[in-house]
């Protein structure tokens, strides 16, 4: 890493000073990034497209988390922290994002945050593992948002 950088040993040590640390503070960034592209598009003009378009964005940007979350945990690092916090934040962007494209009829309102950020969780993960190209990627998540949709209200019954 330090070879990378272009720096020696002792900076990365002096900057962190466990195994962890580094893994920790890429893993953290990320997420502030994230979470801060989520609250960008808070005042989009289509929210229910920021929502669609922000989840489409996680899930292809799934593999290179996992692989910072996996670098953490092989050094040891724990599941509280700096990534955690910046973890939680990103979330609750996303249900911000998630709120904003219910009000504007975008997505289904009988959804909340815990089972809409699991789908993304699963749909990044199962996305990333099966190392789908760009056009199977498409498909599973236009099956995704074709499940996010709203419904349509039953209207009176003509016989």
């Amino acid at each position: 890493m330090a070879r990378l950088a272009g720096v020696g040993i002792a900076t990365v040590f002096r900057h962190f000073p466990t195994k962890a640390a580094l893994p920790e503070a890429v893993l953290a960034r990320r997420f502030d990034r994230l979470r801060e592209q989520a609250e960008a598009l808070l005042n989009a003009a289509d929210p229910g497209q920021a929502f669609l378009g922000f989840f489409s964005h996680l899930v292809a940007d799934a593999a290179a988390k996992i692989a910072a979350a996996e670098a953490l945990f092989d050094a040891g690092g724990d599941r509280g922290g700096d990534a955690a916090q910046a973890s939680d934040g990103l979330r609750r962007a996303v249900g911000a994002l998630l709120q904003h494209a219910q009000q504007a009829g975008a997505v289904r309102d009988d959804v909340e945050l815990p089972e809409v950020y699991a789908l993304l969780v699963g749909t990044s993960r199962a996305a990333a593992r099966a190392h789908l190209g760009n056009e199977a990627r498409a498909r599973l998540l236009a099956i995704v948002v074709d499940g996010l949709a709203p419904r349509p209200r039953p209207g009176p019954q003509h016989y």
